[in-house]
């Protein structure tokens, strides 16, 4: 795993991982309210693609820098 090594990649990412961190951490939010909307709502559906769209922005920031540390040549 050591030639995977691409600080620049890392470096060039973190603004774009600092926004991602600031838009999973809205998304938290926006999770909580869902899930205690889900609780309530007898159907439990209506949350549900909801709830899967604030985990996928919550996964946000680690697939930001993969992505860019990957477009970095060896």
């Amino acid at each position: 795993m050591v030639d995977d090594c691409r600080p620049l990649g890392f470096l060039l990412g973190m603004p774009f991982a600092l926004l991602s961190s600031v838009l999973s951490l809205i998304a938290l939010v926006v999770w909580l309210l869902g899930s205690i909307v889900s609780c309530v709502c007898p159907c439990c559906e209506c949350c549900a693609g909801l709830l899967n769209l604030t985990m996928a922005i919550a996964k946000l920031p680690v697939e930001v820098i993969r992505w860019f540390i990957s477009r970095i040549p060896l």
